[in-house]
């Protein structure tokens, strides 16, 4: 199955269903200040509002334009109203787009179906790299100083989470929330088993510990 994902930075996104169309599946998140807070699996859309609490949409179009997940994403910027200027100035920080507001779920997911093709269908085929990891996307394969790294695939989702978010500490329910995995719920135990099977990975490849135990807080992938 095809899966979209679609950010907004309006609060009832991530109260949004998911959508199914034919082999497609759409799936919402809430997009903050801090960025994507989960895996970003296929092409990305994002819905960016003119106004926001802790930042303007034009430096959030920015950042967005500069984070790696989401550079190639298509921005829509969601506009107070029909203002020139501001579509003149949503344009130049990097929207491919603009709508008046409000926005609900259908008039979302309908401006994103009739994108069809092009940027919003376009799947970076650009490997991630963080130091001596990296992780092709389209070939679903992570490598050590270029050696394979063996992993069966929530490893491998897990691994890429971790070094998109380097550096942070992540509870258990944080990183089953950005791996997607709460429905159907699983228990918080199965990210240590994960985890464990992912360390012996990176020990194989002469990778050492770079997953460090935070007690009582979580884990985080040291970047040096």
């Amino acid at each position: 199955m095809n899966v979209t994902t679609i950010l907004l930075t309006g609060e009832d996104a991530s109260q949004f269903a998911d959508f199914h169309h034919g082999d497609a599946r759409f799936v919402f998140d809430r997009l903050t200040e801090a960025g994507p807070q989960r895996l970003l699996d296929g092409p990305v859309c994002a819905f960016v509002d003119w106004v926001m609490d802790e930042l303007s949409g034009l430096e959030m179009c920015r950042r967005l334009r500069a984070d790696p997940r989401t550079a190639d994403a298509h921005i829509t910027m969601v506009l107070e109203g029909c203002d020139p200027e501001d579509k003149r100035r949503a344009l130049a920080a990097g929207a491919d787009d603009y709508m008046v507001g409000p926005t609900d779920r259908t008039t979302v997911l309908d401006r994103v179906l009739a994108l069809g093709t092009g940027r919003a269908a376009a799947v970076s085929t650009q490997p991630f790299q963080l130091g001596d990891l990296e992780i092709d996307l389209p070939a679903l394969q992570a490598r050590w100083q270029g050696k394979p790294i063996s992993l069966r695939p929530n490893e491998f989702r897990l691994l890429r989470f971790f070094a998109e978010n380097a550096d942070r500490v992540m509870s258990r329910t944080e990183l089953i929330d950005g791996l997607g995995k709460q429905d159907p719920p699983i228990d918080e135990r199965t990210v240590d088993v994960w985890i464990g099977r992912l360390r012996r990975a990176l020990r194989k490849v002469g990778a050492g510990e770079p997953i460090r135990t935070v007690r009582s807080l979580g884990y985080v992938y040291d970047s040096h």
